[in-house]
């Protein structure tokens, strides 16, 4: 295993999509960036698909994670919602898998759970955390970035237990293939 490693963190959204950036050196974490895309300028959801997918891909091309986690879709009640999540999802993952970066879903319970260690605590609790975690001086006004952020450190808790429940890999098209055979028609 590398003693240095880079860890991407997205939370998916089509209005804004988080992402935040960490290093990992042993067991010390360091804050690379966290931010935030805003995409509800976009008229077209099209667009907004097309903007995220270049947004990872720069991340990507720019820092070279070694590792991409990207926390799943929660169930709601609103199916277009969902519907449009999951497409935001999917071209950020589209675009970790174009560049052969290891993929990791996590759900929105777990990484709260890992970053808090109370899988209902709220965007603020998780955003001190982080505070405290990365020795951030200044928070960002909206929370997606730091949602983001948690995805990353959620992932750095949690690596050495793959394949457990709350999170599928995928480390190319054909590992994503091989655990979805439902999704190919």
């Amino acid at each position: 295993m590398k003693s240095e490693r880079i860890i991407l963190g997205i939370d998916p959204g089509t209005t804004v999509m988080g992402f935040g950036m960490i290093k990992v050196t042993g067991k010390k974490l360091e804050l690379i960036l966290m931010d935030e895309l805003i995409l509800n300028k976009f008229d077209s959801h099209s667009l907004r698909l097309k903007k995220i997918f270049e947004r990872t891909l720069q991340l990507i091309d720019e820092f070279h994670p070694d590792e991409l986690a990207i926390e799943a879709p929660f169930f709601g009640k609103n199916v277009q919602s969902m519907l449009k999540l999951g497409r935001a999802q999917g071209v950020a993952m589209a675009a970790g898998l174009y560049r052969e970066v290891p993929i990791t879903e996590y759900l929105p319970k777990k990484v709260k759970m890992a970053v808090t260690g109370n899988g209902n605590a709220s965007k603020e609790q998780v955003a001190a955390m982080l505070k405290r975690l990365l020795n951030i001086s200044v928070l960002p006004t909206k929370l997606d970035a730091t949602d983001g952020l948690a995805v990353a450190v959620c992932h750095y808790f949690n690596f050495d237990q793959k394949n457990k429940k709350g999170k599928k890999s995928y480390g190319s098209w054909k590992s994503f293939i091989a655990n979805n055979p439902d999704r190919i028609k």
